[in-house]
């Protein structure tokens, strides 16, 4: 047995997909191994500070949050004071916590695995200083890592060519789903088609996109939305100027809620600008849904072969809604090869896959 710790800025019971992909893998890997969450208490809806969660020791310490960033001095100090014998696995889509992480190893002698979970953009007043914080800090840290996870064999060739990471160093691991979402594909029956988005309610998901194509849509079609975030007010407000009354806004889910949530559902969509590999989407497929997505990096690796991929345009994105929704026959082929490919997804296989790449890193 060893001595695993998650190091991530968010955590549930805060919403997203990163949150529930730490969530899944230290569970799985509690099973064998002494497994430690490190995280901030932001969003925990008042969760305790220290607890064992499923067989985890979750550790969230006091944060601020600026410009998307968690601030959290204690946690550096925690990293600090971790056995030197841990393995110390690094979850990234933010910044500053990789640079406390790779700093702290370095004072220690010790070594790191990140977990590289998507790209983002530049948002936000501070936004235009993000290429340059790419280019000249967080490119240093990639490559201070014995190892780095990516989710796909695209975002891996992005890592060795935009970050110049050894290409022996980046692991192709994809993202894993529950077997509480596994149900039979349903069989499409005539009607108003209840469509569901889960995720979060912010730009990179660009849900307004998605507002905006219901809204051209031809079909009786009902949209769920799940999820919460930064937009949710203004979205509903875009929602009631387009006369929209067919719109729902559920808030965020959890556990059998969520699952209930993909039970309820005929088809799964998601409007995003960028995606790293969305784990609402592999959700979707294993509760044996068909899956519509844009086709922007991360959602096309995964949703190709298998969904509609439409070009991210309110009115493509339209055209894809009516046609799942008239074509019965091709919403059951499309719930068909969902479940198909999520049998591939499992936890327990995602755990063996970071166990080699542990190995390879020499941790």
């Amino acid at each position: 047995m060893r001595t695993i710790v998650q190091i991530t800025p968010y955590y549930p019971p805060h919403l997203g997909g990163l949150e529930r992909v730490v969530s899944h893998l230290a569970r799985e890997q509690a099973t064998q191994h002494d497994v430690r969450v490190l995280t901030t208490a932001l969003g925990s809806a008042g969760a305790p500070r220290a607890a064992r969660e499923d067989g985890v020791m979750v550790h969230r310490h006091r944060a601020v949050e600026v410009a998307h960033t968690a601030i959290a001095p204690g946690l550096a100090a925690h990293v600090a004071r971790l056995p030197k014998e841990a393995v110390l696995h690094l979850h990234c889509a933010h910044a500053l916590l990789p640079e406390i992480v790779a700093l702290a190893t370095r004072l220690r002698g010790t070594r790191f695995v990140l977990h590289f979970h998507l790209d983002v953009d530049a948002s936000g007043p501070l936004g235009a200083l993000l290429p340059y914080y790419k280019k000249h800090v967080f490119g240093r840290v990639l490559r201070a890592a014995a190892g780095v996870i990516a989710l796909t064999d695209a975002q891996a060739a992005f890592l060795t060519e935009t970050y110049r990471v050894p290409a022996d160093r980046v692991h192709v691991v994809p993202n894993g789903v529950a077997e509480s979402y596994f149900m039979p594909p349903r069989a499409p029956e005539p009607g108003p088609l209840d469509l569901l988005y889960v995720g979060r309610l912010d730009a990179q998901k660009n849900v307004t996109r998605l507002v905006d194509a219901l809204s051209l849509a031809r079909q009786d079609v009902r949209l769920r939305i799940v999820g919460d975030g930064e937009l949710r007010g203004r979205l509903e407000t875009h929602a009631d100027r387009l006369g929209l009354r067919n719109v729902e806004f559920s808030g965020g889910l959890h556990g059998e809620d969520l699952v209930k949530a993909y039970a309820d559902a005929d088809a799964f969509v998601l409007p995003s600008d960028r995606e790293g590999m969305p784990l609402v989407v592999l959700e979707a497929m294993a509760a044996g849904l068909p899956v519509i997505a844009t086709d922007v990096p991360g959602s096309r690796e995964l949703v190709s072969g298998t969904g509609l991929l439409a070009a991210p345009e309110p009115s493509v994105l339209a055209d894809a809604i009516d046609s799942v929704a008239t074509d019965l026959p091709l919403r059951a082929r499309l719930a068909l090869a969902s479940t198909e490919r999520a049998r591939a997804h499992s936890w327990g296989t995602v755990a063996r896959l970071v166990e080699d790449v542990y190995a390879e890193a020499g941790l």
